[in-house]
């Protein structure tokens, strides 16, 4: 059962964030508005949820765009496509009840009908209920994942992270100095490269807006770097390619650094590296990994429990901060998992 489970409230209206214009590159305040309708009913085979916590996802730039993805892109006029955590209401579903906690995508909006299709998780662990929409979340899931099943680090290993200090970044460091990897973060600020050393224990981070980041890396991982787990591309993926060990595996995990994929952007041309250094490349998405999502999930939650493990939570209060949260992410204004709590 989960703990330190906030206050929450029933209103009496469901207030949603609606997507009402499509964005080109990072969703902004302006392609949003909020509204509120009669609180929808569950039908058969369907759960009435309330939400308490609303995640923040770099995801939700693509979900919100209207070009190719691994998904639909959400439709005009509609909730905002997002993850939450949230509380059982209602229940036509058998095995589900009124009072389960449960993580999913439920929309940023205060009540959803879903099919038990919507739900990733049912919250049942030790943790802070917080904790599902980060640790236990696509976050650290995705981090615990992917690391280890397209990463693959060895005890040894010099693991580099870049947006070490994020959502996902910030678990990678962790689980990597947990097997024994030596851990190199990249972060866009002083503050953050503090963060990395004294709450995630990196060994070594980086700010990669100031100085020579080729210089950097290569001081950091004079042997080469042997697993990239990287958020960004763009530039610092081009400058990191080159100080890559031979048999080196890259995690692709996320595109922050690209603000737009129309037209296609260019770059250098990385074929040679791949080939003379025998590089593995992997993309990942986690919704293609959901038949492990529960064992991550008890492996973090023992982390966390044996005091190996440590998130931070940036957490904003009211629905109203939602049109402006994906733009607050991009732009690195916020400090751990970017949550909104609207209960």
């Amino acid at each position: 059962m989960p703990r330190d489970i906030p206050a929450f409230s029933r209103p009496k209206r469901n207030r949603r964030v609606l997507l009402t214009t499509r964005p080109t590159g990072v969703p902004e305040p302006g392609h949003f508005t909020l509204d509120e309708g009669e609180i929808p009913s569950a039908g058969d085979g369907e759960l009435l949820v309330r939400n308490i916590y609303l995640s923040v996802d770099p995801a939700q730039r693509g979900w919100a765009a209207d070009v190719a993805n691994y998904s639909e892109p959400v439709p005009l006029g509609g909730p905002m496509r997002a993850l939450a955590v949230g509380i059982v209401i209602a229940s036509r579903v058998e095995g589900y009840a009124a009072g389960d906690f449960v993580y999913g995508f439920f929309g940023w909006q205060d009540y959803a009908v879903v099919a038990p299709a919507a739900i990733l998780h049912r919250c049942a662990q030790d943790i802070p209920l917080e904790a599902f929409g980060s640790l236990c979340g696509i976050n650290g899931v995705t981090a615990w994942i992917a690391l280890n099943q397209l990463g693959r680090p060895k005890a040894g290993d010099t693991l580099l992270v870049s947006t070490a200090a994020g959502s996902v970044g910030s678990f990678v460091g962790q689980i990597g100095r947990s097997l024994g990897c030596r851990t190199v973060g990249l972060t866009g600020s002083d503050a953050k490269v503090s963060q990395c050393l004294n709450t995630f224990g990196y060994d070594v981070a980086i700010n990669y807006r100031t100085g020579d980041l080729q210089a950097e890396v290569s001081r950091a991982a004079p042997q080469g770097v042997n697993v990239y787990y990287d958020n960004t591309g763009g530039t610092i993926l081009d400058t990191v390619l080159r100080q890559m060990a031979v048999g080196g595996r890259i995690v692709q995990c996320g595109t922050a650094s690209v603000q737009t994929w129309v037209p296609q952007p260019t770059g250098p041309r990385n074929e040679r590296e791949i080939l003379t250094r025998r590089l593995v490349w992997s993309g990942f998405v986690i919704f293609d990994h959901m038949a492990a999502y529960a064992d991550a999930c008890e492996a973090l939650a023992k982390l966390l429990t044996k005091g190996k493990l440590s998130y931070l939570t940036d957490m904003k209060a009211g629905i109203e901060a939602a049109p402006r949260a994906i733009a607050d992410l991009y732009a690195g204004r916020n400090t751990g998992k970017s949550l909104i709590y609207i209960g």
